[in-house]
């Protein structure tokens, strides 16, 4: 066998499953690549070869091809206070590559544009109601806005990279196929042709698990925990686990539906044909109806009024009542709420914490915390753009 390089360069020349030259090199570009992408501080050319152990020399070349295809700026260069050359500090290129977030909810379409730095650059969010809709007509719509919004920032000398498409239901990742959303009225349909987006390398899938990765980046307050519960309270309420900053996904990617989880069998009908869920106390518009305000009032309406009366939401306990039976199952301490509910919690957190007091058999033990999302508006827009990028960041030798 013969090898060349250093040790973390090294290929293998020979053998039925010899490593070629190339991709090494492409292993070696995402190294670097991600030293520069994730880390709090910049480093510089020296710092990106000591966090990667790869040469110097090799370091620099590469940081050289990230510089040049647009994926990596080069800030002014900075002194140390010692002999030797200025350290030249490394970023992700802003406004260069960019990724396309798309959405469908029961109350909106939604797109949005973040480029390498996480900044949005663009979006549109339009309000509509789209229960039992017409998918074909919906995701034309759809596709118009993101064409739109696409074709500006192309405009300004972007590259869209690809998109990612977020629905409320059971959505399969690996065949781009909704099998149902039951607050759309839609079911078993092949979303990505209908959005008429041509090339764009466009996938699916689950909105409140492209919300969970949209919160894993963290905010301005609070920085997001390695493992927890993800719940979306909207018309519909979804749910995403995370285990060790990775998505638990399950058997096919259909876990977390709590919208669906029954707290009461002698509850009304809910869309998806079952009696009791959540939604049925929880959802958006229920607690609207709940309150005596039109089920498509703004969220403010609910906000102002539970602010005047000084009253707790009817719907913690329900809500409480399934999150403790996920905190059973899957032995996560930490829930965030997002949607609607961010806004909410202060009127929800008195009940829902009460009942996780109560039922979680592990509540005597650990700490159980209940906190607001730090992802903004329709988050799952943002985690959609984010891992789009994910995908640049990990294959960056396919934009060399």
């Amino acid at each position: 066998m013969t090898t060349t390089g250093t040790a973390r360069e090294t290929t293998t020349l020979t053998g039925p499953g010899a490593a070629r030259q190339h991709t090494l090199r492409e292993r070696n570009l995402e190294l670097v690549a991600r030293a520069v992408f994730e880390v709090p501080e910049p480093l510089s050319r020296a710092g990106v070869a000591a966090a990667t152990g790869l040469a110097r020399a090799t370091v620099s070349t590469l940081v050289d091809q990230l510089v040049a295809a647009g994926l990596v700026r080069e800030l002014p260069a900075v002194t140390g206070g010692r002999a030797g050359r200025p350290a030249v500090p490394l970023v992700p290129a802003p406004r260069s590559v960019v990724g396309l977030g798309l959405e469908v909810n029961v109350d909106y379409l939604g797109v949005r544009v973040l480029d390498l730095t996480g900044d949005a650059v663009a979006e549109r969010v339009v309000p509509g109601a789209f229960h039992d809709s017409d998918p074909a007509v919906v995701l034309s719509r759809l596709g118009d806005i993101a064409r739109e919004v696409s074709d500006g920032v192309a405009a300004s000398g972007m590259t869209v990279a690809g998109a990612r498409l977020a629905l409320p239901g059971l959505v399969d990742p690996r065949t781009a196929r909704l099998e149902v959303a039951p607050n759309l009225g839609w079911s078993s349909l092949e979303p990505v042709p209908l959005l008429g987006l041509g090339a764009l390398d466009v996938r699916v899938a689950n909105e409140a698990k492209l919300a969970a990765l949209a919160e894993l980046a963290g905010g301005s307050d609070v920085v997001a925990p390695d493992s927890f519960i993800f719940v979306s309270g909207d018309v519909g309420i979804g749910a995403a686990i995370v285990v060790d900053r990775e998505l638990f996904l399950g058997e096919r990617g259909w876990n977390g539906e709590i919208g669906h989880v029954v707290v009461d069998p002698s509850g009304p009908r809910c869309s998806c044909g079952a009696f009791g869920c959540l939604e049925q106390y929880a959802g958006k518009e229920a607690m609207m109806r709940a309150a005596g305000l039109p089920p498509d009032a703004p969220l403010g309406s609910l906000v102002t009024l539970l602010a005047d009366a000084d009253a707790d939401l009817p719907a913690g306990r329900a809500l409480g009542s399934a999150l403790a039976d996920f905190v059973n199952l899957f032995d996560v301490s930490t829930i965030v709420l997002g949607g609607a509910y961010t806004e909410l919690l202060p009127w929800l957190r008195a009940d829902v914490e009460a009942v996780l007091a109560d039922r979680v058999l592990a509540a005597p033990f650990v700490d159980l915390q209940v906190r607001a999302a730090q992802a903004g508006p329709q988050a799952a827009l943002t985690g959609g753009a984010r891992e789009v990028l994910q995908v640049v960041l990990a294959d960056p030798a396919a934009w060399v």
